[in-house]
């Protein structure tokens, strides 16, 4: 038996989800297809909100111990990794629940099972009993996700090495640990267990930390990083893992020398790939390049009613914009099938947003110095330290800074960046000016309350007004 949809969804996390919703709203016979053990996508289950999760544990520690500098008498006397993973635990299992009711709303149709195209407009899900199940569809969008990156460096199995979805679920806090990679999966995990109270080194392959960002952010990031004791190699070629006793070792090259690190866990940290496995792309004809799908402004990826959405396709793994992405797929799944006038509507990454959850925080919105660099945009930019801003001296959190890039002849905001408290948060008021096309005399005027954090990006402002 074949059933037959108007738009069939492969995946069912942030991206689609989203897309479901939105087809189903639209007046489209709607399926979804979860081929997971659980339900809810990498956000819910192993991404944004559990580490965020432990990560809240880090900061509260870190409080802890620094009670004298306010005045307070407080002493850390450890963490409960149990407690910590049943705090967890009940959090993303409320948050999943949630997730797994909308998925079963009734709203479309909600199938179990992992897929596989058989041709462009068909599936075959194979189902949790083993049956299986053939899905046709006029339009189709994979939203798979991602999963754990893997390297196949000597002896990395045989010590046990951790990924991020085992310090997810950990039910011990090592003294020590040693971290492969500098991105940002890396770089929140190596502030929680720091924060938590173990030993850190991190190792990165690359020259800088955060590949691809201005160097200005990674070496801000970098000397906080290092000033609260964690190690940080860069420019290393990774050549064996070993035992060392009780501990684990990495063996790797900086330069011309052979060093090592030691911890009692290692924690592959390299970041993720596009989940295609089984899925059997080429059958449908979906353009596939270095392992991910590569989806056009508009979502479709191959043939007009083939759509991608996530982090199957890219280019930025982030929650809000898998969302955007899923709905801006399920719209123009319903125009190609004449159920919605108008042209393709195509993805706009003008205000795309970055947060790293790391101690201290990174953002950026819109465009790097590097990005307006390569697209020969004429920019200027100005910065402000917060060990300048009085609400930080305050907090006692003077690490970092933020940065205002704006075209050079309009001075309209083409991006920004901060590093410091609450970088998540207050990234947030240059991407409203960015929506309004503002310059940075429109931002220079709008009133600050003092003393706040905010009221920071008024100094760039201004020198750049």
């Amino acid at each position: 038996m074949t059933d037959t949809f108007d738009f069939l969804v492969i995946g069912g996390g942030s991206a689609g989800y989203a897309a479901a919703s939105t087809a189903a709203g639209l007046g489209l016979r709607v399926a979804v297809v979860e081929g997971g053990t659980e339900v809810g996508g990498l956000c819910i289950l192993r991404g944004c909100m559990p580490s965020k999760a432990l990560l809240e544990s880090a900061h509260r520690a870190e409080a802890i111990r620094h009670a004298g500098e306010f005045g307070l008498r407080a002493e850390f006397l450890g963490a409960d990794a149990g407690a910590i993973r049943a705090r967890k635990r009940r959090l993303i299992g409320e948050f999943a629940d949630y997730r797994r009711g909308q998925l079963e709303s009734g709203r479309f149709e909600f199938v179990r099972g992992r897929a596989a195209f058989a041709d462009p407009h068909t599936l075959e899900v194979r189902l949790p009993d083993g049956g299986l199940r053939r899905l046709t569809a006029r339009a189709c969008l994979v939203a798979t996700g991602s999963a754990v990156q893997r390297i196949d460096l000597p002896g990395l199995r045989e010590v046990g090495a951790w990924t991020s979805d085992d310090v997810l679920d950990a039910d011990i806090i090592p003294a020590s640990v040693v971290i492969l990679g500098g991105g940002a999966i890396a770089l929140e995990l190596a502030s929680y267990y720091c924060g938590i109270g173990s030993k850190v080194t991190v190792i990165q392959r690359g020259p800088q930390l955060l590949t691809g960002s201005d160097p200005d952010i990674a070496d801000a990031l970098a000397d906080a990083l290092e000033h609260r004791g964690i190690v940080i190699h860069r420019g290393t070629t990774l050549l064996r893992a070993e035992t060392a006793g009780s501990l684990k070792r990495i063996v790797f090259r900086q330069g011309d020398a052979d060093l090592t690190a030691d911890g009692e866990r290692i924690i592959c940290a390299l970041g993720r790939h596009p989940h295609l496995d089984g899925l059997a792309p080429e059958k449908a004809g979906l353009t596939v390049e270095r392992g991910r799908l590569r989806a056009a402004a508009t979502q479709q990826c191959g043939a007009p009613h083939l759509f991608a959405a996530g982090d199957v396709c890219g280019p930025h793994e982030i929650v809000h914009i898998a969302i955007q992405q899923g709905e801006i797929a399920a719209r123009n799944a319903a125009r190609v099938l004449g159920k919605l006038d108008g042209p393709l509507e195509e993805i706009d990454y003008r205000l795309k947003l970055l947060a790293i959850f790391t101690h201290p925080q990174v953002a950026t919105a819109g465009l790097s110095e590097r990005e307006c660099a390569a697209q020969n945009i004429p920019v200027l930019t100005a910065k402000y330290l917060f060990a300048d801003h009085g609400k930080t001296l305050i907090r006692a959190e003077p690490d970092g800074f933020v940065k205002l890039i704006v075209e050079r002849d309009s001075r309209r905001i083409l991006g920004a960046a901060c590093v410091g408290p609450e970088a998540s948060e207050l990234i947030h008021e240059i991407v409203v000016a960015m929506h309004f096309r503002a310059t940075a005399a429109d931002l220079a005027r709008i009133p600050h309350y003092h003393p706040t954090l905010s009221e920071i990006w008024t100094y760039p402002a201004e020198e750049l007004a």
